[in-house]
């Protein structure tokens, strides 16, 4: 109750603002519903995929923008869980993003850009808003205009070793993708280091994101089409959705 009650003394200065909104449609109650369209939902604890796809989807299906802002127990940690994995959310601009709400520091986080290498370690980059700032024009910028956000990663000279220690240690996720490349005359310990570049790729589930309604096969081919055109492969520089299909279609139209 305490994150409801400063998002609602945070909003309520400028919006419309109802906590525990009862919304008899959907026979749900919105932790902190603003301007009678944008659910905020505090996620303080875990709950199942099936729920929160549940509780997404009902707000969908009738007209309402829903945020997931995470409470301390849920924050993004050194790798994605299979939980947030459904928490995320995507734009052009800042890519895979998610939200935090600090009542501590007394503030919102946006991660951003988020990207994960082949040991399962996330990338990415954060900003923040005070509860005493403009959170509505926050909670709109990933889909606003706005300067090109990069940074950069080394990649990873011993990533061999490591899939070696993971195939030993019979890693389920490492035997599937071995398997793979067995049905393809491959085997993952024989490739180059090349092979694996760009060793920080996008997030993935296997059947669809909750919060992500977009088809995302574009994003994830032009991502793939920009690295493999890079020389340089012992650092890689990762840009926003937008950016990579930018630039591939740029190459398209000068090989025309």
């Amino acid at each position: 109750m305490q994150l409801k009650a400063a998002l609602y003394q945070a909003l309520s200065q400028s919006e419309n603002v109802t906590v525990e909104a009862v919304l008899p449609e959907l026979h749900q109650v919105a932790d902190v519903l603003v301007n009678d369209n944008l659910a905020l939902e505090v996620q303080c604890s875990r709950l199942s995929e099936k729920r929160l796809r549940e509780r997404t989807t009902s707000y969908h299906k009738a007209g309402f923008n829903v945020l997931w802002l995470l409470g301390e127990k849920l924050w993004l940690g050194e790798r994605l869980t299979p939980l947030q994995r459904h928490f995320l959310y995507f734009s052009q601009n800042m890519g895979f993003h998610l939200w935090e709400l600090d009542a501590k520091q007394r503030l919102v986080r946006l991660h951003y850009l988020i990207y994960e290498d082949w040991h399962g370690k996330v990338h990415y980059l954060t900003k923040s808003c005070s509860l005493s700032g403009n959170l509505m024009a926050f909670f709109r910028l990933p889909y606003q205009k706005q300067k090109l956000s990069t940074y950069d990663v080394n990649q990873n000279s011993n990533l061999l070793s490591y899939i070696q220690r993971q195939l030993s240690s019979r890693n389920t996720s490492w035997l599937k993708r071995q398997e793979k490349a067995y049905l393809q005359g491959k085997n993952l310990l024989t490739l180059p280091l090349s092979a694996y570049f760009p060793q920080v790729r996008p997030p993935e589930v296997k059947d669809s994101f909750c919060q992500i309604s977009q088809d995302l096969s574009d994003f994830y081919e032009t991502f793939r089409r920009y690295y493999q055109n890079q020389s340089e492969k012992g650092v890689q520089r990762l840009y926003p959705p937008a950016y990579y299909g930018r630039m591939v279609n740029n190459a398209k139209k000068r090989r025309t």
